[in-house]
């Protein structure tokens, strides 16, 4: 899954999709304690501080497409075993079974989540998000 929607997630009433993420931010809303950052500080952009110029400049980036990778697992499998695939065959992954997903842009690490079905159709309800300074730790290793 390559996008934060399937490609035909336009076949999911939109009320249904709105509801799973109503959902979603009700229960993060509960989670959050009441000192959390997200309390402390306002949404970018609001405020006094706000200027059409500041729009302006996050206008130029906002139709910049990025690649959105969400990352089930990885495994190393020799060439041999490669071309013995058939429908059916199973791949193991390193990562467990419940395990959170990592979701990456352009590569990067910048959350993780699980895998969440409505009507039928695959999402990602995001449970984590990494921070610069996780980000820049994680490069030193």
């Amino acid at each position: 899954m390559n996008d934060s929607l399937p490609p035909h997630a336009g076949d999911v009433p939109p009320g249904d999709w709105a509801a799973a993420l109503a959902e979603a931010d009700a229960q993060a809303a509960q989670a959050r304690p009441a000192g959390s950052a997200s309390n402390l500080f306002p949404p970018l952009g609001a405020g006094a501080g706000a200027t059409a110029a500041a729009r302006e400049d996050i206008d130029l980036v906002l139709d910049i497409p990025v690649q959105l990778t969400v990352e089930l697992g990885r495994t190393r499998i020799p060439i041999k075993n490669i071309l013995q695939l058939a429908q059916g065959s199973v791949i193991e992954l390193e990562a467990i079974a419940g395990e959170p997903m990592d979701v990456l842009v352009n590569g990067y690490l910048i959350a993780q989540g699980e895998v969440v079905v409505v009507n039928d159709r695959f999402g990602i309800r995001l449970t984590d998000i990494v921070t610069p300074s996780e980000r820049m730790r994680r490069l030193g290793r």
